[in-house]
């Protein structure tokens, strides 16, 4: 999880919103401390559960915001953060249902995790700039 936030971390430009889905445990806060990394964002990267949300500078000036919305119960709440998603760099872990329309580039990532073996899997899915996640994500098939 974390190689992988590092990748999209170091391809990620203001305007894009990233959310992650899955059940506790599945990885999303391991993701976004890769994302963290690779945006060059400063200070410790962690669970922003009971802030809701915390910003990060990072050394391109881009805002990083990192936003828990599972104790949120609509979109307007996520709305009342009064966050500048266009000029900032945005992770919404349990973003589903909340995410869609604040940006043009979305990046939805939805994360399983089998409880016997520990494995992750994962579908990618995007809109605008990340209407192809694998070709934005350098794969070739």
């Amino acid at each position: 999880m974390h190689e992988l936030g590092l990748r999209l971390g170091s391809l990620l430009i203001a305007g894009d919103v990233l959310s992650l889905n899955g059940p506790l445990g599945a990885g999303k806060t391991t993701l976004t401390r890769g994302i963290g990394e690779g945006v060059m964002a400063e200070g410790n990267v962690s669970s922003p559960t009971f802030l809701i949300a915390r910003t990060h500078s990072t050394k391109s000036g881009i805002p990083f915001h990192h936003i828990d919305a599972y104790r949120l119960s609509s979109a307007a709440e996520l709305d009342d953060l009064d966050i500048d998603y266009a000029g900032s760099i945005s992770v919404i872990e349990w973003g589903s249902g909340f995410a869609e329309g604040l940006s043009e580039s979305l990046l939805e990532i939805n994360i399983e995790r089998d409880l016997e073996t520990d494995l992750r899997t994962m579908s990618i899915t995007g809109l605008g700039r990340f209407s192809n996640p694998a070709q934005f994500l350098g794969e070739t098939k």
